[in-house]
């Protein structure tokens, strides 16, 4: 029986019907085995199965699955101290939910109450996710205009362009929210001086600075932070997918100054901080910082990006190659669909960023061999790709 039938029309799907993985390799119900470049949209950070994630969950449903924050719990005191010991500098205080849109919801609210002013800047090309207030943050019209009024005093300014940002500005403004790395928009590398620009910025007038890094974050681009590329810290990080490798859980890291300003009761969430997903919280933060996952995300996306380059030379449907570590956009001059189902047939699972990009968000344990196999599948379906629409070199 389809699922279609019961889940209506929400998801673009795909003709496969996985049932397991292991590492940066997933196989469907027929024992056909795929290499995972979409990651679950970048959630299977750690592997599939990882055995540190997958102990330290067996171990825990031994004890309790959920400890509501009312009440306290070692492992979640014991996932706090780890996490807050990775955080970028000044960022002491936590908020636990669920998942990445409800990490920004809390991080709009601890803004606003914080600095007392109304006004959001984000970005033109953002993505933040669904919900009310995360979608009034994300910039595609497509996304946005069904569900309009949305929340009010949105500006957005230019990704990149400091004097964009810098005429949207006004005294109401409360915070400005950016992703270092761009996901949805087919993965937009933040140029380079932009963040320290947007830093003294946002020092100067007094506004708050948030970073998304749900997708870029947790060694996804070679560092474990997004924003060490540029040696930047935000005032509050949004984190989710992978930071329980794999069960639901979503991270806003604030300064203490901003989470102080919250009375009790004005924000909280049932499932926030259960003991199940922070046991795997940890267990996904040490494979990340103990088994060189962060390195291995830095070595292999050079080796991915070298490897696309030189397909970029040989065939002119590549328009450009960008990202960093293992988180890279392959931008077409057509539309990509036909090329996703290539790569399905033979055994590959890449993601999309709009009609024409491809984008790769693999496990950061992926091995150079399955690097090799999808630049070679790769290759070959884009030879076909040329041939149908005789495209000559």
């Amino acid at each position: 029986m389809s699922e279609d039938q019961f889940m209506g029309n929400l998801y673009q799907r795909f003709p496969v019907t996985i049932e397991k993985g292991v590492g940066a390799h997933v196989w469907d119900i027929d024992g056909k085995e795929y290499i995972d470049c979409m990651g679950g949209y970048g959630v299977a950070l750690v592997g599939h199965q990882n055995q540190r994630v997958n102990n330290a969950i067996k171990k825990q449903l031994d004890k309790i699955i959920t400890v509501h924050s009312s009440l306290y719990n070692k492992t979640r005191e014991e996932f706090l101290k780890m996490l807050i010991g990775l955080a970028p500098k000044g960022l002491t205080q936590v908020h636990l939910n669920n998942s990445g849109a409800e990490a920004i919801e809390a991080a709009i609210k601890f803004a606003r109450k914080f600095t007392g002013k109304k006004g959001m800047i984000a970005m033109k090309g953002s993505y933040h996710g669904k919900s009310f207030g995360a979608l009034s943050l994300t910039f595609s019209p497509k996304y946005r205009k069904p569900f309009e009024p949305l929340v009010e005093k949105v500006s957005f300014a230019s990704f990149g362009d400091i004097e964009s940002l810098r005429s949207v500005i006004d005294d109401d403004t409360a915070f400005v929210i950016l992703e270092p790395i761009q996901g949805e928009s087919g993965i937009i590398v933040a140029p380079e001086g932009f963040l320290q620009e947007v830093r003294k910025l946002c020092n100067e007038k007094g506004i708050l600075l948030i970073f998304d890094e749900i997708q870029a974050g947790l060694g996804r681009t070679g560092r474990l932070w997004a924003c060490d590329h540029w040696n930047t810290a935000p005032d509050i990080l949004c984190l989710a997918k992978g930071i329980a490798g794999g069960v639901p859980m979503g991270v806003t890291l604030v300064r203490p100054e901003i989470l102080a300003s919250m009375s009790k009761g004005e924000h909280s969430s049932t499932f926030g901080g259960n003991p199940l997903s922070c046991a795997a919280g940890i267990a996904s933060l040490k494979a990340l910082t103990e088994d060189g996952l962060i390195e291995n995300s830095e070595k292999m996306g050079k080796i991915f990006r070298e490897g696309l380059e030189k397909l970029k030379e040989k065939h002119t449907m590549i328009r450009e190659i960008r990202g960093k570590g293992l988180m890279i956009g392959i931008e077409m001059k057509f539309e990509i669909k036909d090329i996703l189902m290539g790569l399905i047939k033979e055994g590959i699972l890449m993601l999309y960023s709009g009609r024409n990009i491809l984008r790769i968000l693999p496990p950061l344990v992926i091995s150079e061999d399955d690097i090799t196999k999808v630049l070679h599948v790769l290759d070959s379906i884009l030879t076909e790709e040329e041939q149908k629409r005789n495209v000559h070199r």
